[in-house]
């Protein structure tokens, strides 16, 4: 229905709940004149009088009684259901649907929800980890995360914080082999490779030379498709691995794991969240967004400075060089 013929007939039941036509001009937001012309629009569209005027007052036809008791209902359910959308865009409950990556992300988006849930009880989440890159709209997201930039034209991405790539060994791994001195000692060293979901192949390891980062690749002694395996076989002494800051830096500040090679870290991409205009977004939304930014933007606890990975690296060769 065109909006102007539904602006008509909310026009003409004011008019006929209040009988007069000023009257429902002001309750409507409207001059006399434009509430004038929307009811004179109607009766021209339907080919009937809809009242008899008189210079102080305005009563139904016939017709149009006939007409306002058809209409009536429909009117109800459409306010009804402008005041449900309204109210959805003020309360903060009801479904949100969250997507995200499985790989790198999970161990950040946990505390993240916990939290959420914990303060927003009635908001209930509908989240899907997945690695392969979707259809924002055709997957109706509310709120995405990604590692890299914004997946689809029209959403808004902002930026959480780097993600590094750290060389790094448990102590029992530099125990038994010994820790590489360059790049190229990895070769006569077992690494870990990680294969991509989303298409199959195994990633290089990508390192920092110089003011560049460029890509190393590997023979890998051990190939997985799932970050939280390649930790667990890292932490286990079994290869030495290229991880993620997310996953590496409690280990590292723990000395669970020895960063390696520090100074070749890169820092190749960085997680963002992403959604459509906040203008349209309901409180559920909103509020899952700020919590979000407020609590993953920049946080210390997925990063780790330079001369944390020097201090932590020099520390972990000592200690091996003792042994």
């Amino acid at each position: 229905m065109p909006i102007n013929e539904l602006r008509s007939i909310a026009t003409f039941a004011r008019t006929a709940e209040l009988g007069s036509l000023r009257q429902a001009a002001a309750a409507q937001g409207m001059t006399p004149q434009a509430a004038s012309q929307a009811l004179a629009q109607l009766e021209q569209h339907l080919g009937v009088r809809l009242f008899h005027r008189t210079t102080r007052s305005m009563a139904l036809t016939d017709e149009g009684r006939q007409f306002l008791e058809a209409a009536q209902p429909a009117l109800l359910g459409l306010q009804r259901a402008l005041h449900m959308a309204r109210r959805a865009t003020d309360e903060i409950a009801g479904p949100l649907r969250i997507v995200g990556p499985r790989s790198t992300f999970a161990p950040v988006f946990w505390p993240l929800l916990d939290e959420f849930c914990r303060l927003y009880p009635e908001v209930q989440p509908d989240v899907q980890l997945d690695d392969r890159i979707g259809n924002w709209v055709e997957d109706r997201v509310d709120v995405g995360f990604r590692v890299g930039p914004s997946p689809a034209e029209g959403v808004i991405a902002r930026r959480l914080f780097g993600l590094q790539l750290i060389i790094c060994a448990a102590p029992s791994y530099l125990d038994r082999h010994g820790a590489p001195d360059s790049l190229n000692a990895l070769a006569a060293h077992r690494c870990s490779g990680f294969r991509l979901p989303s298409t199959g192949k195994v990633m290089p390891w990508y390192v920092k030379v110089g003011e560049d980062v460029v890509e190393h690749h590997i023979v890998p002694a051990l190939c997985v498709n799932d970050e939280a395996l390649e930790t667990e076989a890292v932490l286990a002494g079994h290869v030495i691995g290229s991880m993620t800051s997310v996953s590496a830096s409690a280990h590292i500040r723990a000395g669970r794991l020895i960063p390696l090679l520090s100074e070749h870290a890169a820092d190749r991409s960085a997680v963002f969240v992403y959604y459509g205009s906040r203008a349209a977004q309901p409180a559920r939304a909103k509020a899952f967004i700020d919590l979000a930014i407020e609590r993953l933007t920049n946080n210390p606890a997925y990063l780790l400075t330079a001369e944390e990975l020097r201090s932590a690296e020099s520390a972990g060769r000592l200690a091996h060089a003792r042994r």
